[in-house]
């Protein structure tokens, strides 16, 4: 039996971890928390084998908390569940000692393969992140160049959408509204588009997408 711990700052998200998980005979789950902070005062007092969490959390947040583990408590495996899909930001937490990285969109059956897996000793990347790293060794795309194309093809669908939207004047809960999903969902998107982008902020965010010819 796999001892789980889940980590997220949205209480309706460790509630719909520990109900899918329920019903897994590979695994219980002994703990949740609400950030890195509340992982690392309980810890001492729960034995656990893998800690599944969040990456954007209040007080301390997955990569922070990832760091800390990898002190404190080196023999826990780490599996970062996160809707960030930028590689740089999945590679900054396995260097950082997350063992694995799936994404909130996943499966159950990935989830569950995905625990398995760092609890067994191995590494776990999810299938979306993997075809996306293959697709673009395949094509010899690195970040560096896809940063400075005349094309918006490096950014997701639902990036693209946001990005128009954001240009449009709407504020986060606007788009979330228009789009019909959550506040926090559309906040990691735009975060991701800076990353992708290598602008600092918001307006500079818009100005790169009008020179580059992505809005309408």
């Amino acid at each position: 039996m796999i001892r789980l711990f889940i980590v997220d700052d949205h209480a309706v998200v460790r509630r719909g971890l520990r109900a899918m998980l329920a019903v897994e005979s590979v695994v219980e789950v002994v703990g949740e928390a609400a950030n890195g902070q509340e992982l690392l005062a309980q810890l001492p007092d729960v034995p656990t084998d893998v800690v599944l969490m969040d990456l954007n959390m209040p007080v301390l947040d997955g990569l922070a908390t990832t760091v800390e583990l990898q002190k404190q408590y080196p023999h826990l495996r780490i599996l970062i569940l996160s809707m960030m899909t930028h590689e740089r930001t999945v590679g900054q937490l396995l260097a950082a000692g997350a063992h694995g990285y799936v994404l909130k969109n996943a499966d159950q059956a990935e989830i569950v393969t995905a625990i398995q897996a760092v609890a067994a000793g191995k590494r776990f990347l999810c299938s979306e992140i993997s075809l996306a790293i293959l697709d673009k060794v395949l094509n010899n795309a690195d970040e560096s160049v896809a940063t400075t194309g005349k094309d918006a093809s490096y950014l997701t669908s639902r990036e693209r959408e946001i990005l128009q939207l954001v240009a449009d004047g709407l504020t986060n809960q606007q788009i979330a509204d228009t789009i019909f999903t959550s506040r926090r969902t559309v906040e990691t998107h735009r975060q991701s588009l800076l990353e992708k982008t290598g602008v600092k902020n918001t307006p500079a965010l818009v100005k790169y997408a009008m020179e580059q010819g992505w809005l309408q």
